[in-house]
């Protein structure tokens, strides 16, 4: 009797985050989701080594894909637009122990992601042609762009479902169902990218295939997992009607989220535009390789800001002040540390991180100085993440979208267009409008978020004292 109470506390625990160490339960639900995403990055890194290989397009190929990436980016930009929005008011909500919210603001995110997906792939199966020569590619590398968008686009509804709902198991602290999410798809990817690339002679539509093949097992997967019996909150057929006031309140959230995919989106269209100008195909390709290893590194620290937010929005919502202060002090502790020794790798062995993708000389070159440039500095992106996170995590949405905006939009993208013309700088000034907008947007998100929100959340703790001697 005694160890079955034990384990039905340890189960609780597990779900209710105002309990047990925040380090600990901050660090449970980021480790999976750090393998998850690692696994995640691991298997698009995959595709990109292997079409940078294939026999007779090497670069081209990898160029092309490469200027594909920005509709890519568009379709997750769409993903965060519901799955950023929706889980952190779903913790929100559990925390004041209103699991029928919680629900229904589950059911709706789930329509407005098939929804979304749909329109997705209609217009951009449609415009696909026109898009990818007005986002940098050539004669030369339209076949292997077109070639991959096309496979892509079609599964759009499956890679939105994964990406967008698979937060809502994450919300709730079944981590490691979450991980297997995208370890399951990420295997499949990984194991049927050789056979369709080089085994069939597919090449580049290969990978396309792989990638779908991959992500409609991952998405079968969450919609299994939510709809069952081992899930505490379920997508019931009768909550997927669309509350309109549940529409509001996570498009209203999640457009922060959308505005960095979209912005990013927005700067790669600007980066490959601009490096064809300065530099041509073989800049894009660097390009193409600095993204990849850009997000192999940021997985780390990503993974940390998404395993806190159900730890604070749950705790804010509990009125657990003292323990979302916390869990913000540890999130960005642990950035700052992990995101310093990044940088300093990037600094030492750039040209470790190319020969991976292409074993060419000329990329060899060109890479290496681009690449110690672009990442010059990176500790303060993870100040740019655990600010969003936090503003994202506590449901202030304005702020939120501000920072969203500042970053990318505001300095990035003019950065982009100005610097090449600066001094000669030409690519290099593409390169270096990155760490100059990390250190600026992410200082500023940072210092912001610690000014506005530790007078708030000492206020919110003293109106809950006042509220508790009244009903006493």
């Amino acid at each position: 009797m005694h160890l079955f109470k034990n384990h039905h506390e340890d189960r609780e625990e597990e779900h209710d985050f105002s309990k047990g160490s925040v380090a600990g339960t901050i660090l449970r639900l980021a480790l999976p989701l750090i393998v998850a995403q690692f696994i995640n990055v691991l298997y698009n890194i995959v595709d990109r080594i292997y079409i940078g290989r294939i026999p007779g397009a090497s670069s081209a190929a990898l160029t092309g894909v490469g200027v594909a990436f920005p509709i890519i980016t568009a379709i997750t930009a769409f993903s965060n637009l519901i799955g950023t929005g929706g889980p952190p008011l779903c913790s929100i909500a559990r925390g004041k122990g209103d699991e029928d919210r919680a629900e229904g603001i589950m059911g709706t995110s789930f329509t407005l992601t098939l929804i979304t997906g749909v329109l997705l792939i209609l217009v951009g199966m449609a415009v696909k042609d026109p898009l990818l020569y007005a986002l940098g590619a050539s004669d030369a590398t339209f076949r292997y762009a077109d070639d991959y968008i096309s496979i892509y686009l079609l599964g759009t509804v499956f890679v939105m479902i994964s990406l967008s709902m698979n937060g809502f198991i994450n919300c709730q602290g079944f981590a490691r169902t979450g991980m297997l999410t995208v370890l399951i798809g990420a295997v499949i990817n990984i194991v049927l990218d050789p056979v369709f690339i080089f085994v069939f002679g597919m090449g580049v539509k290969g990978a396309a295939v792989a990638t779908v093949i991959s992500q409609a097992v991952s998405a079968i997967w969450v919609v299994k997992f939510l709809t069952g019996k081992h899930t505490l909150l379920r997508i019931r057929f009768s909550r997927m009607k669309p509350d309109f006031r549940y529409v509001k309140e996570i498009l209203a959230l999640g457009l922060s989220g959308f505005i960095m995919a979209a912005t990013n989106c927005g700067v790669q269209i600007v980066c490959n535009v601009t490096l064809q100008s300065f530099g041509g195909d073989a800049y894009v390709a660097v390009m193409t390789i600095v993204n990849s290893v850009r997000e192999v590194l940021s997985v780390p620290v990503s993974g940390l800001t998404q395993g806190s937010q159900p730890v604070i929005g749950f705790n804010y919502g509990a009125g657990e002040y003292k323990r979302v202060k916390a869990g913000i002090k540890v999130m960005a502790a642990i950035g700052i540390v992990y995101t310093t020794l990044a940088w300093i790798i990037t600094m030492l062995i750039p040209g470790v991180f190319i020969a991976m993708f292409n074993g060419g000389e000329e990329l060899m070159e060109i890479g290496v100085p681009s690449m110690r440039i672009y990442f010059f500095g990176f500790c303060f992106m993870s100040l740019q993440f655990a600010g969003q996170s936090v503003f994202t995590g506590l449901g202030k949405a304005k702020h939120a979208i501000f920072f969203s905006l500042l970053r990318k939009a505001v300095i990035v993208i003019p950065l982009t267009l100005w610097l090449p013309h600066v001094a000669g700088l030409g690519v290099n000034g593409v390169f270096l409008a990155e760490p100059i907008s990390n250190f600026i947007g992410g200082t500023a998100c940072f210092v912001t978020m610690l000014c506005v929100m530790w007078p708030a959340l000492a206020e919110e703790k003293e109106r809950e004292i006042k509220r508790k001697k009244q009903i006493g």
